[in-house]
């Protein structure tokens, strides 16, 4: 490991698939001080929920092909009052602070090294980012979802833009279908009404195919209700995920 094991929970996989957790958290860390500006809570449950995820489908390449496979991940250990991995650096800490810039740096030099690794072994990369929301926090008007995918309108998956009539033959839209196929409300997902859509962060952003030829990516946001809630929908919800990017992933 590092001297960083303590802030930064990673491994390294051997499928172009990586799995980022920047706000899952809880550990205090009182030698770091604390953000004065921007979103300050924890994503409660997004660790344990990307834990089952990876599990799951590494189970699900095991069965498959008799031959253990697994994604890369990576979480932040650290309060995101502390340290917030998904913004801009000026931005993600308290600059006074030479530790949090070492563990903001750090983070984020992996995911640059996964990416170009898969990259160079595989040609191409996929890296889901996971977070959470609060179906309560949802502002007035919006249509009631679980789950929210953010691409940047598609810029994190495509370098330029897609015509509309292929907007659903991508691995987005088959994960819209799946989770419609059994009535879990999904964003983007229905055409005539206002949306809650969340369109992807600084790490969906920055790693995305806009920025990085086919390097692709995704941001997953998971209401409450699936991360803590109900643990028979999570299970429904993990499982959708696992068999969409399988299904995508499973010739690597």
């Amino acid at each position: 490991m590092t001297g960083l094991s303590e802030f930064v929970e990673f491994k390294k996989g051997n499928i172009p698939l990586i799995v980022s957790v920047p706000h899952g958290g809880i550990l205090e860390c009182n030698s770091l001080p604390e953000r004065i500006t921007g979103v300050l809570g924890i994503d409660k449950g997004t660790i344990e929920f990307s834990k089952n995820f990876i599990d799951q489908i590494s189970q699900k390449f095991k069965d498959g092909i008799l031959e253990y496979k697994f994604p890369y991940y990576i979480f932040s250990l650290v309060q995101r009052s502390k340290i917030d991995l998904n913004r801009v650096e000026k931005e993600a800490y308290n600059q006074k602070s030479l530790l949090a810039r070492e563990i903001y740096n750090y983070y984020h030099s992996k995911i640059k090294e996964w990416i170009l690794n898969n990259l160079k072994r595989h040609n191409r990369s996929f890296l889901i980012d996971i977070h959470g929301f609060e179906k309560d926090n949802r502002p007035p008007g919006f249509r009631d979802v679980d789950v929210i995918l953010g691409t940047n309108n598609l810029e994190s998956l495509f370098p330029e833009p897609i015509p509309i009539r292929n907007w659903g033959k991508n691995i987005r839209g088959k994960i819209i279908q799946k989770f419609l196929e059994v009535d879990i409300p999904i964003a983007p997902g229905h055409p005539r009404r206002r949306e809650y859509v969340l369109t992807g962060g600084y790490i969906t952003r920055t790693y995305g195919a806009s920025h990085i030829p086919k390097s692709q990516t995704i941001q997953i946001e998971i209401s409450d209700r699936i991360r803590i809630d109900d643990k028979e929908l999570r299970e429904i919800v993990i499982k959708i995920l696992v068999d969409v990017l399988f299904e995508d992933l499973k010739h690597f």
